[in-house]
């Protein structure tokens, strides 16, 4: 059996909440909600991490640097 990472594993907590607290209700757009949940929050930290620096910020998350900014817009994290 392969091991779960400690951010699966969080996920997978998140998830077993989320469909608890829905409560018989039918649940929608999760992708979108744990996609948001999980890249907002990780744009900010590897941003911060890379000084500001967003052909750096791009390197380390492995994607173009238009990406990057497109994403920033995105989620109000550009000027």
């Amino acid at each position: 059996m392969i091991e779960e990472s400690e951010v699966a594993a969080c996920l997978r907590r998140s998830l077993n909440r989320y469909f608890k607290d829905l409560d018989g209700e039918e649940p929608s757009n999760i992708y979108d909600m744990v996609l948001s949940a999980f890249e907002k929050p990780l744009l900010i930290y590897i941003l911060d991490h890379a000084d500001g620096n967003q052909t750096r910020a791009a390197e380390i998350l492995g994607i173009n640097r238009n990406t990057l900014r497109k994403k920033l817009r995105e989620y109000g994290l550009s000027d």
